[in-house]
């Protein structure tokens, strides 16, 4: 039985192209704003406005003067800024001012503030994994679904997928949508190793 592999990112099209490109999977960058089949092009899901930028990245780059080892992705859709680098505690520190302050900039718009893994970002209301997730889960109508994910926005992932399909979430945490997890990176690379390993 042929197998579909889909990498759901927040990632933008050409960074996702450039690490997954030659690979026979398909790439679904920004959350869901970008869906690339395997070996096709690709297209643009929804129609997207980007025009907010304009107003929400001189807020980020107040940030990325206050916080050293920020910094600002711009992406067709979406702003993220990263706080990876930085210090934990002044990031977090950081990262919960610039929620509260794009939050309010973002009230009675069509924009959505999200955290990630130490990430802050910015994108237009609708556009998640859980619909990127569905989306994909159309085209292909698969018999078996595992849907794997270590962020705080594969939760919309988790929430998204039909309650017969396998979730795990990687990491150690309190509370999740996923029915399973793994501890640890590592555990699911061998669970998947697993999955691939042939049948006696």
């Amino acid at each position: 039985m042929a197998t579909q592999v889909a990498i759901i990112s927040g990632r933008d099209r050409h960074t996702l192209t450039k690490w997954f490109g030659d690979l026979p999977i398909g790439l679904i960058a920004e959350h869901g704003a970008w869906l690339r089949p395997p070996n096709e092009e690709w297209s643009l899901i929804h129609t997207l406005r980007s025009e907010w930028q304009q107003e929400m990245q001189p807020v980020m780059e107040l940030y990325v003067g206050r916080t050293a080892g920020s910094y600002i992705e711009q992406k067709d859709f979406s702003l993220a800024w990263h706080f990876r680098r930085a210090d934990p505690e002044l990031g977090l520190v950081r990262a919960r001012e610039l929620m509260s302050h794009l939050t309010f900039l973002a009230s009675n718009t069509d924009l959505q503030v999200v955290e990630g893994d130490k990430v802050v970002e910015v994108r237009n209301a609708g556009i998640h994994k859980g619909a990127a997730a569905l989306r994909w889960i159309s085209l292909y109508q698969p018999d078996y679904i595992l849907a794997l994910g270590n962020d705080h926005t594969d939760e919309d992932m988790f929430r998204a997928v039909p309650s017969d399909a396998y979730t795990i979430k990687v990491g150690i945490s309190p509370r999740s949508e996923a029915r399973h997890h793994v501890p640890r990176i590592n555990d699911a690379r061998r669970l998947l190793q697993r999955l691939l390993a042939p049948a006696n």
